[in-house]
């Protein structure tokens, strides 16, 4: 007899759902490609006293994920908000923010920026310059230190699914600790379920934050490949090039070299980044 639960943890090919009465089994797909992401709601039938199989996925409201030439990886499904973090310290690639945000605009996610370590002064007039680009397109940039005012992200939380996506060493699993102080009991008695043994980052896990509020703390990642998007697609995902598509000369103008392109006009009047459109033709080349 299937059931109807939540993947709150994915690690490879294993996976924990959880019931509808709070308790959870380690689950594992039918076949041997699988397609399920922490976040998702499926069909699963225990085979045993702690084990099922995952039958079915039931329809998402969004997936967020990366892919290059190679494969995919799925990151999370039925997400309201992505959380990006960085920090003052180390050093953050403002392109992999870019990438993170297009993906998220190509499912319609909501999207929330969190400079981290904002007690570490030196750093700070620099994170802070680097991210006007963004705050000037109309992305919210939250500043907070994570180990003192980490309350400060709560209210952003607030009746949505979210998840925390960023590079290592940008504080996610601080934020997450100092949000929900079980959740380090939580995260080990799901390395438990899963038999991994790692460390709470190698996993993608879903919290609850309140009845209505959940949170997914990703692996950290240092690239984000935008292969399963068309080049069409990445001009739509860059929030500033929307308004001067259809402007150009050429109707399949690529906005590099061509004549009376509307959006190298913008570029020349200061009206977009150049860090931005820069961002855009790296990644247009490689799904070329």
């Amino acid at each position: 007899m299937s059931e109807r639960g939540r993947v709150i943890a994915a690690h490879g090919r294993q996976y924990v759902v959880e019931r509808d009465d709070g308790s959870s089994l380690p689950c594992f797909p039918r076949g041997k490609k699988s397609e399920v992401a922490c976040g998702d709601w499926v069909d699963f039938a225990p085979t045993g006293a702690d084990q099922g199989v995952i039958e079915a996925i039931a329809p998402r409201r969004s997936l967020l994920y990366r892919s290059n030439e190679i494969r995919q990886k799925l990151i999370a499904a039925n997400v309201d908000q992505i959380v990006l973090v960085v920090a003052t310290e180390p050093g953050f690639s403002d392109e992999l923010v870019s990438r993170a945000i297009a993906a998220a605009e190509s499912e319609d996610i909501a999207i929330l920026i969190v400079l981290n370590k904002c007690d570490l002064a030196a750093g700070l007039p620099a994170a802070r310059e680097r991210l006007a680009v963004f705050a000037a397109l109309g992305y919210p940039v939250l500043e907070l230190c994570a180990r003192d005012h980490a309350e400060d992200l709560r209210p952003w939380l607030r009746g949505k699914t979210s998840v925390l996506v960023g590079q290592s060493g940008m504080g996610k699993s601080t934020l997450v600790n100092a949000l929900m102080p079980e959740a380090g009991a939580a995260t080990r008695e799901i390395s438990a379920a899963l038999d991994s043994g790692k460390h709470t980052t190698t996993h993608a896990c879903l919290y609850h934050l309140d009845a209505d509020s959940h949170l997914i703390d990703s692996p950290g990642l240092q690239e984000f490949g935008l292969g399963h998007l068309d080049r069409h697609e990445v001009e739509h995902a860059f929030r500033e090039l929307r308004p001067l598509l259809g402007r150009c000369r050429f109707r399949d103008c690529r906005h590099d070299r061509e004549p009376d392109c509307a959006v190298r006009a913008a570029l020349q009047d200061g009206g977009i980044d150049g860090r931005r459109l820069a961002a855009y033709h790296r990644i247009v080349a490689e799904l070329a």
